[in-house]
């Protein structure tokens, strides 16, 4: 595709204009050998229409502002973004195209409709796993009428983000962390977890029990309605994701990593909003780390650092991610790791963690779903298959309860029985 310079925007050429310039072309020759004037009459306003087609359009780089929100339960996505140009640019010159982010997939195709100088586009997705990622910004190009010519568009993005993780994390944050860290100045509260002081009145959210659900103001309001009360700090708690690549490929490390974020978020978001102070550390070949806080900023920072880890291409010794982890965050801070528990190096971690003085609860992503034998077996070869790999996996978990209480996460839709352990009573060195 050619690109013609023409005022401060680029201008590109689309294939129809070259068409009609090789029209005109022909339609040249034609009327010189056969010396006619009608051809070449014919020929002027094919070559000047891709000449002066930019010329009706905006004479600099458009600009337009997007606005947008994801929607949807479960995995189900719907994103709508609302696109609103600047005069004298249309809404509906506009070409736009959304890309999905990596692990999410389209099921149907975008629905677009202009109204009130916007273009609005809807889309559906679906995401097979738990994710968290960020939505690409949008490849916005402006056409004139005829399709001649485009210019690329200067836009405001919007963030957006699609956040998917097991719902029963909604609820996990009411677990009480045993161990409350105070910042220095600051002084532990007797009591935990809801003070009792009412604070005011919010919407209700999926995990809110019923005893918090306002009924009166409900039923005047025509909407559920939760109180909302000043909160205690609970306690600290910190994340480790093991980033580091298995024995199990890349494509199948990938997967399970990207689940591991998710969970790690769900975890995070939960008992922030419980006011607890949560800090996340990803180890890779080296120790990536957020240290100790709470709030809404805190939020961002934690999302900020799984967005951008990725699968590690070497990973570091066990002993270093432990050593490291005292220069970001206490001793006798409660710690929930993320592994997949694959081999040697990730049991490895479970342990060191725990001789440093950490308390530590095992959230391990089971490859077992993922296991395909890709030979052509009868169905019961195929199960037995299925057995060796769950009495593999079963051994491998043994080995890690040594260290530490570990829950084999199957199903990457539910976390019910990680929430019922932690609200399970444990032993005292090893309670959550």
């Amino acid at each position: 595709m050619v690109l013609v310079t023409a005022g401060p925007a680029i201008v590109r050429w689309r294939p129809t204009s070259f068409v009609l310039l090789a029209a005109s072309v022909v339609l040249f020759a034609v009327g010189v050998l056969v010396r006619s004037p009608v051809p070449v009459l014919l020929a002027f306003p094919l070559l000047l229409a891709p000449i002066t087609a930019p010329l009706f359009g905006p004479r600099g780089t458009p600009r337009v502002r997007v606005e947008g929100r994801t929607e949807g339960l479960g995995r189900s996505v719907e994103v709508t973004e609302r696109l609103t140009p600047d005069p004298p640019v249309r809404p509906q010159d506009l070409e736009v195209v959304l890309p999905p982010p990596a692990g999410v997939g389209e099921t149907g195709p975008p629905v677009t409709r202009v109204s009130g100088g916007a273009l609005t586009v809807k889309l559906s997705w679906t995401v097979p796993d738990p994710v968290v990622a960020v939505v690409p910004n949008p490849e916005i190009l402006w056409r004139d009428p005829l399709g001649l010519v485009e210019r690329p568009v200067s836009l405001t993005p919007a963030d957006l983000f699609v956040e998917r993780y097991p719902p029963e994390l909604h609820r996990v944050g009411a677990v009480r962390l045993r161990r409350t860290l105070a910042l220095p100045g600051e002084t532990r509260s007797r009591s935990v977890g809801e003070s009792g002081e009412f604070f005011g009145i919010r919407d209700a959210e999926p995990g809110d029990p019923p005893r918090r659900i306002n009924w009166r103001a409900t039923a005047r309001a025509g909407r559920r309605l939760a109180n909302e009360y000043a909160l205690d700090r609970t306690g600290d708690l910190v994340i480790l994701l093991d980033a580091r690549p298995s024995t199990l490929g890349a494509y199948a490390d990938g997967r399970l990593l990207a689940i591991s974020r998710a969970a790690a978020f769900g975890l995070a978001e939960a008992f922030l909003r419980d006011k607890s102070r949560v800090g996340i550390g990803v180890f890779g070949e080296f120790l990536e780390a957020v240290p100790l806080a709470t709030g809404r900023t805190q939020r961002v920072r934690l999302r900020n650092l799984l967005l951008r880890t990725q699968l590690a291409s070497l990973g570091g010794p066990a002993e270093r991610c432990a050593v490291s982890l005292r220069r970001y965050f206490p001793s006798r801070t409660t710690t929930i790791v993320l592994s997949t528990l694959v081999g040697d190096d990730q049991l490895d971690l479970v342990s060191h963690v725990r001789r440093r003085g950490y308390p530590v609860v095992v959230l391990s992503p089971s490859p077992v779903p993922m296991v395909r034998t890709g030979w052509d077996l009868a169905v019961e070869d195929e199960e037995l298959v299925q057995q060796f790999t769950r009495l593999r996996r079963r051994q491998q978990v043994g080995r890690a309860w040594r260290d530490a209480p570990v829950v084999d996460w199957e199903d990457y839709w539910s976390l019910g029985g990680f929430v019922d352990f932690l609200r399970r009573p444990l032993p005292r060195e090893r309670a959550v």
